[in-house]
Parts: structure tokens; C-alpha cells; sequence
């Protein structure tokens, strides 16, 4: 029931819970800007990271490919690191390497290497290899090459050698390459 008009309780203001027994406002959760923000650092940096690894990786295979690759530049070049690897070193893969890859004459080249051995077995000694005198002549991709090998050897505390004429062909496909190899 409502006051009649004019009375005094109609004009009495409405009564208020006072401010110190009201339920403490909802808490509203401040915003998330650090987790957001590092997730995003994180993020960063870690691309950084992976493209440091990435790029480390390419360099690195690209110097280690520089630096173990054979020397085919020139003609010279080529018979003397195909002497160190196949006679010298004994090393039928990395002489692969500088050879043709098709054919490939060195059969005179392998019956030389075979004798090597053999007398490096029959007398307990080391039979070293060098060589001397390049004489290069060269038409376009194709050049002869003629070297003088030294075959060295102590045997019973007398030093021995023994020189021999050879004549290497090699052409120039992706580098000087070794095509032949026969005593002159």
C-alpha cells in the first residue's frame, strides 16, 4: 500500500546498505600482457636461434666440401695428386675422385703398384714416391701430361731408386680429370 499523497513518509529517501557491509565488489582479472609478452620474446628469439642453426649448418658443409674436395684445376695438378693417392697413399677412392669416370686406362699404373707392394713385402721395406718434370701439352679440354716418377727405397742400409717416364691424358670435364696412364 502506498502513503497518501503529500504525507512525509513518501518524501523519506529509500534506505542503503552502507558501503562497509556491502559484499566486496567482483574482482575483475587484470589483463595478461606479460605471459603474452614473453610467449611472444620467446618466440623470437627462438626463430633467431633456429635460423642461426640453419645457417651455421650450410656454411659449414659448404667449407667442409671446399676444403675436402680435390684439387682438379689444372692438368699437373690433377697427375700429382692422382700419383699421391694411387701410389703414394694407396687410396683407390680418392684417386677415383680425380679419375675419368669413363674409360679409364691405368692398368700399366696398377701392375706398377702391385710390384711395389709385392717387393715391399719380399724385402721388409718402404718404397716412397715422387715425382719430377711435368711437361704439359694441352688442346682444349684434353692435355698429356708427362712426369718422371722416383721410386725410393733403403733396403739392407743401401738407398735405391729408380726413375721412370710416364705419360698421363687427362680431359677437363668438371675439373682436369685422369683418363690414362702408361709408361713412356
Amino acid at each position: 500500500m502506498q502513503p497518501p499523497a503529500g504525507s512525509q513518509v513518501s518524501r523519506v529517501p529509500a534506505q542503503r546498505t552502507p558501503p562497509d557491509q556491502l559484499a566486496p565488489p567482483a574482482v575483475t582479472p587484470a589483463p595478461q600482457q606479460q605471459p603474452r609478452r614473453t610467449r611472444t620474446v620467446l618466440t623470437v628469439v627462438a626463430g633467431v636461434l633456429a635460423l642461426l642453426c640453419v645457417s651455421g649448418a650450410v656454411i659449414g658443409y659448404v667449407l667442409y666440401d671446399r676444403a675436402t674436395a680435390p684439387d682438379r684445376s689444372a692438368p699437373d695438378v690433377v697427375v700429382a695428386s692422382y700419383i699421391q693417392a694411387f701410389l703414394a697413399d694407396r687410396d683407390d677412392t680418392r684417386a677415383g675422385e680425380l679419375a675419368c669416370q669413363t674409360g679409364v686406362d691405368i692398368d700399366d699404373l696398377r701392375v706398377l703398384r702391385d710390384d711395389l707392394v709385392a717387393r715391399e713385402r719380399r724385402f721388409g721395406t718402404k718404397i716412397s714416391t715422387s715425382w719430377e718434370d711435368f711437361k704439359i701439352q694441352q688442346q682444349g679440354d684434353r692435355a698429356s701430361v708427362e712426369v718422371v716418377l722416383v721410386l725410393s727405397a733403403l733396403v739392407d742400409g743401401i738407398s735405391q731408386s729408380d726413375r721412370q717416364g710416364w705419360r698421363f691424358e687427362t680431359q677437363r670435364k668438371d675439373g682436369w680429370r685422369v683418363c690414362t696412364a702408361k709408361r713412356s
